[in-house]
């Protein structure tokens, strides 16, 4: 399984944290070139390599840690998702009348057609994500959401592999919509630094 990280500002660079702590192959990819990308992916680690958007959409998995307004711009890079997983990361302000009335994640899903598409990864600070998940026996907690019930399976495989215990929500627009932020109105999971004592 080959994992990418598109976006390589404060959560993306968490994200990469998290790879490199367990010695996880992740490509990272932003606007930026990746010879601008490298000193800071070689800073975290041996395993976290800069590359180009292209590179980075040829992984199996992809998370989406770009500002939500650049989401259409990585949609657009590739033709056809099927196949792919990706993980959205992204919160958004705006509205949800500026979003046909979905959710964040229900309204970005739709220009990934194809893809296994998953909230996940998104309700925590990046300072807090880019912490050890492992503190006195317990596991941090990552809350995944989907409108694809199988899709959340490499992803939570994904998370216990990071450290993380992944907890399901079900539906974007159900369980899914406690850790969306609507508008200026955060879901009640929002920033919860949760923990669960066994795998």
């Amino acid at each position: 399984m080959r994992y990418a990280i598109v976006g390589f500002g404060r959560i993306g660079q968490a994200l990469a944290h998290a790879f490199a702590r367990r010695n996880i192959d992740v490509t990272v990819a932003s606007r930026r070139p990746p010879e601008a990308l490298a000193p800071q992916a070689r800073a975290i680690g041996p395993t976290v390599v800069a590359g180009s958007l292209r590179e980075a959409l040829e992984a199996d998995i992809i998370i989406l840690a770009v500002p939500f307004e650049q989401h259409r711009e990585v949609a657009k890079a590739l033709p056809n998702w099927t196949g792919k997983t990706v993980i959205d990361a992204m919160n958004s302000l705006a509205p949800v009348e500026e979003m046909d009335g979905l959710l964040s994640s229900a309204y970005a899903a739709k220009a990934f057609a194809g893809a296994n598409y998953v909230k996940a990864f998104n309700h925590l600070i990046a300072a807090t994500l880019a912490t050890d998940p492992v503190v006195e026996g317990g596991h941090r907690v990552v809350f995944l959401s989907s409108d694809d019930e199988d899709a959340t399976a490499p992803v939570a495989a994904l998370a216990k592999q990071l450290g993380f215990a992944p907890v399901t929500l079900g539906k974007l627009d159900e369980g899914g919509a406690l850790v969306h932020a609507r508008g200026r109105i955060w879901g009640p999971l929002i920033f919860q630094d949760v923990f669960k004592k066994a795998q």
